[in-house]
């Protein structure tokens, strides 16, 4: 099967010619294509997201994950890391235990913990009650009941050393986030192998002349993935702008999503509790922000919107989060990988999305 496209994105490079498909997988590109329409680019893959279309993760059924996950694959998304938030053990284990382990929609790469392990100062709209110090036997038990793929901690919490060698000896992403972590204890992390930050200067220690903080730490190397929430709310454009030229092809895009997205304003719950959608801006009881509403198309248009090249921008979506997660096979249109693609117009919409060569979009 071929795509029909005019050109492919491989690589980090727009290749002219169409693609073919054999048996779900990239077999060819650059074939001569005299009438190929659109562009194909790798499938989004999203880090943090806490539910979509009207369903919450914590809350959420075999059902409810096929319902958000058929309308994620309508902006382009085909994997993603369900994300719970801090939330009590007796809640967090029977979610875990729900997450589907196949789906018949975008692939589901295992879950994104987000807490409990956080910073007390730096909850955002996390429960305080909720909120734990590095417990290695509750850790233990959050790994036994679910697939656990990426654990956002406060690497500056007492114990929170051996909780991250405990992770990356069961081949788990930690990511440092809802932190009040300065860049000494930042790099301490970073120097024990951490890798990445979530939704970086969002609930973490400000950035200051003489004290950076973690998100200057993160910044200033050239190892660290720095994860944002492209939606023109949670960072203002030069704040992006200069996130990008410290950290060109380290940045990974995110949603940050809550049941609201895809949806009209409203209320609704993330991890559990209610907030409400206004404008599209998703905030708590006490005006925090709770997530956000935005897809990852819109955030791919944001940042190509503020300079950044096309290719890279969706690189951002795609090969550098599967980056985060040590994954060769996802994000990448190269001959042998699965063919999860996005074919898109000439003004960014999306026309068709692709899971293992399997059309399941189409405009």
């Amino acid at each position: 099967m071929r795509l029909g496209v005019e050109a492919a994105l491989v690589d980090g490079r727009l290749v002219a010619g169409d693609v073919e498909i054999v048996e779900g997988t990239i077999a060819r590109y650059g074939l001569a294509s005299a009438n190929g329409h659109g562009l194909a680019v790798p499938g989004f893959v999203d880090l943090q997201v806490n539910g979509f279309g009207g369903v919450d993760f914590l809350e959420a059924d075999a059902d409810a994950y096929g319902r958000a996950g058929e309308a994620l694959l309508e902006t382009g998304v085909t994997a993603y890391l369900p994300t719970l938030i801090t939330t009590p053990e007796d809640e967090l284990v029977p979610a875990l235990r729900t997450v589907p382990v196949g789906s018949d929609g975008p692939r589901i790469l295992g879950v994104h913990l987000e807490g409990p392990f956080l910073a007390p100062s730096r909850l955002g709209t996390h429960p305080p009650a909720s909120r734990r110090d590095p417990d290695l036997d509750l850790m233990e038990r959050l790994l036994a009941a679910g697939p656990v793929r990426v654990m956002t901690l406060a690497p500056e919490l007492a114990r929170s050393g051996p909780l991250i060698d405990l992770l990356h000896d069961r081949g788990i992403t930690v990511s440092c986030g809802h932190s009040d972590a300065t860049a000494a204890e930042a790099n301490a992390a970073f120097d024990r192998g951490v890798r990445t930050v979530t939704h970086l200067f969002n609930a973490m220690r400000p950035f200051r002349h003489r004290d950076p903080g973690i998100a200057g730490a993160a910044l200033a190397r050239d190892d660290v993935v720095v994860q944002i929430i492209l939606d023109r709310i949670h960072l203002a454009d030069e704040t992006a702008t200069l996130v990008w030229r410290a950290a060109t092809g380290r940045v990974a895009l995110v949603t940050d999503a809550m049941a609201g997205a895809g949806m009209t304003d409203g209320s609704y719950s993330i991890g559990g509790f209610a907030v409400d959608v206004r404008d599209g801006i998703v905030s708590g009881p006490d005006g925090v922000l709770a997530g956000s509403t935005l897809t990852m198309i819109e955030a791919v248009r944001n940042l190509h919107d503020l300079g950044v090249s096309l290719p890279e921008a969706l690189a951002a979506a795609s090969t550098v989060p599967a980056r985060v997660l040590g994954l060769a096979t996802i994000g990448r249109i190269e001959a042998g990988v699965p063919a999860d693609v996005v074919v898109l117009d000439d003004n960014l919409e999306i026309e068709r999305v692709l899971v293992g060569g399997e059309a399941r979009v189409a405009a």
